[in-house]
């Protein structure tokens, strides 16, 4: 008899993120793995993280054994409103499609709950089993960004949201071994896994044997890529990193995001010029500038739960084996300086230990190999793949 799997996950490529490219690995895992009896339904959005950043994609494709659906979202015009308005409409086409479907396991990758807790709703009204993929903490980040008293009575109904969500799943995974102390700590009786991002392969072969990109006696290229949000906070650090090095270092920053204008605006108000700000490029194009990079650039805010994230991008980056300065704190700095060659790492929002640890870093290529093959992410989602597919065993 054939089983099913109903997989959600917010975004998908060929959108960009850490979450879209963690789904569509472990999408390819589960189908090297599953028998021709196992069916995949996968349901996702269409392409919306960033609007410079648009890309069209099939409302359905069909393969053997995986079924992809996109729901279309509203525009908006970001905020908390907005996403909340974009989740609910992704929710609403999620219980239209399951509409007489049944399924026998429910797969939920989430960092902001929601969708996890959408996983849950669906796993209790199909009676099927749950597996849930952790990639923030939800509840903390909103402790600590609204900590006034008038957010109290919403933040506690996420915490019992949140107690509902884990309580209800057969297995979760916590994309960072950082986060095992808080939900061990509320959810001793819950089964936990710490399958973490990992290395892409191309990046590997890539830049192997690359070298530094800028000539001697210019000044050296700073690449940073990815979000420009609260969570990276790129807007409190990097107009003072900037201004410090100006005829040492030129700053190129590819990316997008809701403090995107913040930045911007910091930039020009001390007139810096030594840093560039590009849209958001596909993975491939990202090959190449990393290649003309002489130091990768990674930065999270100065918040409590920041310090329990390990973040996706430093996979990437270490996989090219360039110099890689970080402002990260907790567990990803004790990673950093554990399993990272050549990578200087400081205190978040500290402009001036980050000058310092930048004097640290040996520009050139160092070999990562070791680290590229531990943290492989191909390895990694086949272990998940068959954690997830135990599920659909016999209890």
């Amino acid at each position: 008899m054939q089983k099913r799997i109903l997989l959600l996950t917010f975004f998908y490529p060929p959108d960009l993120s850490a979450g879209s490219f963690r789904a569509v690995a472990l999408m390819k895992a589960l189908r090297a793995q599953a028998s021709g009896d196992v069916q995949i339904d996968l349901l996702t959005t269409q392409p919306n993280r960033y609007k410079s950043f648009a890309r069209d994609a099939l409302d359905c494709e069909e393969h053997e054994g995986l079924s992809i659906h996109r729901v279309q979202l509203p525009e908006h015009q970001g905020g908390l409103r907005g996403q909340a308005w974009s989740f609910l409409c992704f929710a609403w086409a999620v219980c239209r499609f399951i509409r007489g479907q049944q399924y026998d396991l429910v797969y939920a990758t989430s960092s902001r709950l929601m969708t996890a807790l959408l996983g849950a709703l669906v796993a209790a009204a199909k009676g099927a089993r749950l597996y849930l993929d952790i990639r923030d903490i939800f509840v903390e980040n909103l402790q600590a960004v609204f900590n006034s008293a008038a957010w109290r009575p919403g933040i506690w109904l996420f915490e019992v949201l949140e107690s509902w969500t884990i309580g209800r799943a057969d297995r979760v995974n916590l994309v960072s071994p950082g986060f095992l102390p808080y939900f061990q700590s509320r959810y001793p009786g819950a089964r936990f896994s710490a399958f973490s991002n990992g290395v892409d392969g191309v990046f590997v072969r890539q830049f192997s044997d690359s070298r530094g990109g800028s000539a001697r006696g210019e000044p050296l290229r700073v690449v940073y890529a990815g979000n420009i949000g609260d969570g990276q906070s790129l807007h409190s650090i990097l107009p003072a990193l900037a201004e410090q090095l100006v005829g040492r270092a030129r700053f190129q920053v590819i990316g997008d995001g809701s403090r995107s204008d913040e930045l911007r605006k910091a930039l020009a108000q001390r007139q810096i010029e030594n840093v560039e700000l590009l849209k958001p490029v596909p993975r491939k194009e990202l090959q190449s500038i990393y290649e003309r990079a002489d130091v990768l650039f990674l930065h999270l805010n100065d918040l409590p739960a920041f310090k329990r994230v390990l973040p996706s991008k430093l996979f990437e980056y270490a996989a090219t084996g360039k110099p890689i300065w970080a402002g990260v704190g907790g567990y990803a700095a004790g990673f950093v300086n554990r399993e990272i060659a050549n990578a200087a790492v400081f205190p978040p929002c500290d402009a001036t230990r980050a000058v310092q640890c930048f004097e640290q870093l040996s520009i050139g290529c160092v070999d990562r190999s070791v680290f590229a093959e531990n943290y492989a992410r191909e390895r990694i989602m086949r272990e998940m793949a068959q954690d997830v597919l135990e599920l659909l065993e016999p209890a």
